[in-house]
């Protein structure tokens, strides 16, 4: 598995010590997660900071965003080789009702 700084880099986005957190918090996650989720586990950081990290992810290819029917947007990995497409992406995200999860 490439390393942290290779995966932004490999995506022309330049490895800040926040991205690095961020990006191994989500490769670490086998669910969706919300900023509020994320914002809970970084507790001394900025939500900003975290909202920006965010947005540079799914920019770049590196996460996704997704509308599980919550109301809240979730992220998620995106897997080798995506290009985060509707036409070419599509895949189904199921959200569980009693443990309040999504998952790709």
């Amino acid at each position: 598995m490439e390393n942290l700084e290779q995966i932004l880099e490999n995506n022309y986005v330049k490895p800040t010590a926040m991205r690095l957190l961020v990006l191994q918090f989500l490769i670490g996650k086998k669910v969706a997660v919300s900023l509020s989720n994320i914002e809970a586990y970084f507790d001394n950081s900025d939500r900003t900071t975290l909202y920006r990290t965010l947005k540079t992810f799914v920019e770049s290819n590196i996460a996704h965003q997704i509308d599980d029917g919550t109301g809240i947007t979730k992220y998620a990995m995106c897997e080798a080789n995506c290009l985060c497409e509707m036409e070419n992406d599509l895949h189904l995200h199921f959200h569980c009702n009693n443990c309040n999860e999504t998952v790709c």
